[in-house]
């Protein structure tokens, strides 16, 4: 990893030296205010000072020509005998079974009533969630045929949704984008904006406080030439609050945020002494493609900034959408947004009940 230091007069200045030198995938490490001593030890000026690192792609080493000529010879003489792959087979076999067994906790469901449960499990929807709902369709169906009581929990699935899963209208004057790294955030802005520019006429601008990464400031600043939409750099507070009222007479101030700010309270009470927070939306992104278990961590961490919905990308990514049911129903929260694609404003769906249920079962659900 190469780290360096860099001194300007100004952050916009250090940016610009630590773009120039190690490109847009740099990140920043720590930056502070220093003072510079003048001749003989007077007139010290004020200056910023950015400690930045670029991880280079590791390099990937060449094979030995003559242990490449080398291994087929090997695999052909340590290849497994017939019997042995059959042992290895069943033990496989049986591995799943004790799987199965230990997921449904004990329990003994009839053959299709199995399959509709191991569709939900393999749609990663939590085993406690999948066996109630499972039990629920035994207990009113009765022994039944499989698109039976898939279409029966497609209607569990849209009834308990229909409790959480109000209209979110973006009607706040900022609306505020927060999320681990990588998930999207910044293509989401662009997309929730475009919709509200066309189809709303909305006026709109951008204001990013993610400066820790220097290619998340130059993609949305991309975005802004696209959408000829106004866009402030927020490297501070100060920053922000500036920003946001520069851009007072605007319907909707879009903010792209980095997500480890907010897992430090004492910039969260700052930004509340700056900014009206009744004036503020705040929309958690997170990906599909996430782990059920971490995407509940991530939440909670978050959840002390009111979260008003969730916004789930990279749906084109993945064919598990448990985590949809599972955030919705434990913490009680709205799904915004989802997105299946990096074309803006194209690749963003609304998520209701219908589109969920089709998701988890569509593939069954025949009625």
């Amino acid at each position: 990893m190469k780290v360096k230091k860099y001194i300007a007069d100004t952050m916009p200045e250090a940016m610009n030296q630590v773009r120039k030198e190690l490109g847009p995938d740099a990140v920043i490490l720590n930056s502070k205010e220093i003072q510079q001593r003048g001749m003989f030890g007077f007139f010290k000026k004020k200056q910023i000072e950015v400690v930045a690192a670029l991880d280079p792609s590791p390099i990937t080493p060449k094979k030995n020509p003559e242990q490449v000529a080398e291994q087929p010879r090997m695999n052909k003489t340590n290849k497994p005998k017939l019997e042995n792959e059959h042992v290895l087979l069943e033990i496989k076999n049986l591995k799943k079974m004790i799987e199965v067994q230990s997921r449904q906790g004990g329990l003994s469901f009839s053959p299709s009533y199995q399959v509709a449960y191991e569709h939900l499990i393999d749609q990663e929807v939590h085993p406690k969630l999948a066996k109630e709902i499972v039990e629920l369709v035994l207990e009113k169906q009765g022994d039944t045929e499989i698109d039976v009581i898939m279409n029966n929990i497609g209607l569990i699935i849209e009834e308990r949704l229909s409790n959480v899963l109000a209209p979110i209208p973006l009607n706040k004057k900022i609306i505020q984008f927060v999320g681990p790294t990588g998930v999207g955030k910044t293509t989401t802005i662009a997309k929730v904006a475009a919709k509200m520019m066309l189809e709303s006429d909305k006026k709109v601008a951008f204001v990013t406080a993610d400066t820790y990464r220097i290619a998340a400031v130059e993609q949305l600043k991309t975005y802004a030439r696209i959408l000829n939409v106004p866009l402030e750099v927020a490297y501070s507070i100060d920053d922000y609050h500036q920003a946001i009222t520069k851009f007072s007479s605007y319907d909707a101030i879009f903010v792209d945020t980095a997500g480890r700010n907010f897992r430090d309270p004492k910039y969260i009470n700052e930004l509340k002494k700056t900014i009206d927070m009744s004036m503020m939306e705040t929309y958690l992104v997170l990906s599909l493609t996430t782990k059920p278990k971490d995407i509940v961590e991530i939440y909670e961490q978050f959840e002390h900034l009111s979260i008003a919905g969730v916004i789930f990308t990279k749906l084109d990514e993945t064919r598990q959408y448990g985590s949809l049911l599972n955030i919705a129903l434990e913490k009680q929260v709205g799904i915004a947004y989802l997105t299946n694609g990096q074309d803006v404003p194209d690749d963003l769906l609304e998520a209701d009940k219908r589109v969920i249920r089709n998701l988890l079962v569509g593939d069954y659900d025949e009625a």
